[in-house]
């Protein structure tokens, strides 16, 4: 359990250190779920084929982004630590060699999201959405290249503490993601609708504009010039490539394992047609949407913890990664009373469309319930990878999810014919156990570290 001698100023002062990191980074996370929010806003005005597709098409596409980014999220502890130990050309190796992993990572990816019309008729999605899912992840695949240059700018950014350009670059994205919706969707200035399709093309585009700004920001602020991030040409370092890997794809795996069970809930309920789908949708991105705050509050915990760790501060390092943890679980208790208060009208606000209305603001319900233990489950993941903790985090995970999360879905959801909430029920119950399992890891885990620090003093 937590040290229950742990003072209030203590708590205090992690808090505020985190929230420091947390903040743009927050703004960051939201203003990514907004361009999510305005494809399903968009789509969803032109009916409910458009936005099962952008939903299943969306799906789709975060499995594979998923992986790349739990891979490059290794960036931010490994810098974080090598930063607390003051080791200032460490950093700027680690971004260089980053990059050159995230293009190779960019083939393969690319790759899987070309075969999405096979993979989703095989699935038995409904023949209606495959084309606008298969439309907007072509005009997607423009894009994973430059997401994946940003994320290793990015991380670097974040492990140095520095994450006010994260929000910066955000901005900027949305903005792009915004005017390319209104012109490319909803066709403006003699330029056709393009559907899903325009939805597509406004991310991609967002995207680059994400890295170039970053790249451009990066080169030119002082507070980058003591780690000479582009002081010279690096060829790729097997060893170094290495290292963020064997950190990168414990973590990837605990991502993807995670996303990939919203991912195929969303294909299971593509089974159950486009009204269901369209639903889905809306619950899903509202809870995405919320889920910004806490995932920022996890960033910024991994940072807080692996500066302290970096200086050998093991017991500051403990502290610091349960104030991480409370502070996501409060954010998302909070926000489970405002969608149980307002679910009928965050529905209306997505569509107009009555059956798929009703059905949402029932599916928010389910929202509600599993956002407490949603929040536990992320800030103890953050706290974890600022310990570089992965390789079992990533086994709970994926028992969390696989053995228990998506055989309850499929029961309840496909076998039972119980439909969207069977589903649900099935994602609750991955997210309880995950919670659970990840916090008694990080118990073991900060404890066992504290105690091999005694040991050596």
């Amino acid at each position: 359990m937590p040290d229950t001698g742990r003072s209030s100023s203590s708590f205090r002062h992690d808090a505020h250190a985190i929230l420091q990191f947390a903040g743009p980074l927050a703004v960051n996370n939201l203003v990514l779920a907004g361009m999510m929010l305005t494809n399903t806003v968009m789509a969803g005005r032109l009916g409910s084929g458009p936005l099962a597709g952008v939903a299943v098409g969306g799906s789709y596409y975060q499995m594979f982004w998923l992986f790349g980014l739990g891979i490059l999220m290794s960036i931010s502890p490994i810098v974080a630590h090598a930063y607390g130990a003051g080791r200032d050309s460490e950093v700027g190796r680690r971004f260089r060699q980053g990059l050159w992993l995230s293009q190779m990572l960019a083939v393969p990816l690319v790759g899987g999201l070309l075969c999405v019309v096979p993979v989703l008729n095989w699935f038995g999605t409904d023949p209606r959405a495959i084309p606008h899912a298969a439309g907007y992840v072509h005009a997607m695949c423009f894009g994973m290249p430059a997401m994946l240059a940003f994320l290793a700018h990015r991380y670097t950014s974040e492990g140095i503490g520095w994450t006010r350009p994260v929000m910066y670059t955000a901005l900027i994205g949305l903005s792009v993601n915004l005017a390319g919706n209104l012109l490319l969707t909803r066709g403006s200035f003699g330029i056709p609708s393009l559907g899903a399709t325009g939805c597509g093309i406004a991310t991609a585009l967002a995207y680059w504009s994400m890295l170039a700004t970053m790249h451009i920001y990066q080169r030119r602020h002082a507070i980058y010039a003591r780690f000479g991030l582009f002081e010279h040409f690096e060829h790729p370092d097997p060893a170094s490539l290495r290292e963020i890997l064997a950190l990168g794809l414990p973590i990837a795996g605990s991502v993807v394992s995670e996303g990939g069970l919203f991912a195929v809930a969303a294909l299971l309920m593509s089974t159950l047609g486009t009204e269901i789908v369209a639903a889905h949708q809306i619950a899903i991105s509202y809870a995405s949407a919320m889920f910004m705050i806490p995932l920022a509050l996890h960033s910024a915990t991994t940072i807080h913890v692996g500066h302290q760790a970096g200086r050998g501060d093991f017991a500051g390092a403990r502290r610091a990664g349960w104030a991480g943890i409370a502070m996501c679980g409060m954010i998302m208790a909070l926000s489970s009373l405002v969608v149980l208060q307002a679910r009928h009208g965050i529905a209306a606000a997505y569509t107009a469309d009555a059956k798929v209305r009703t059905l949402a603001a029932g599916l928010l319900l389910f929202v509600a319930i599993f956002q407490i233990p949603d929040g536990l489950q992320v800030g103890t993941a953050g706290a974890l990878r600022g310990f570089k903790d992965a390789k079992i985090p990533m086994a709970l995970n994926f028992a969390a999810y696989w053995l228990v999360g998506f055989p309850l879905a499929w029961w309840f959801g496909i076998h039972m014919g119980v439909g969207p909430s069977g589903i649900w029920t099935g994602l609750i119950a991955g997210l309880f156990t995950c919670a659970v399992l990840l916090i008694w890891r990080y118990e073991r885990t900060s404890r066992h570290a504290l105690a091999a620090q005694s040991a050596s003093t």
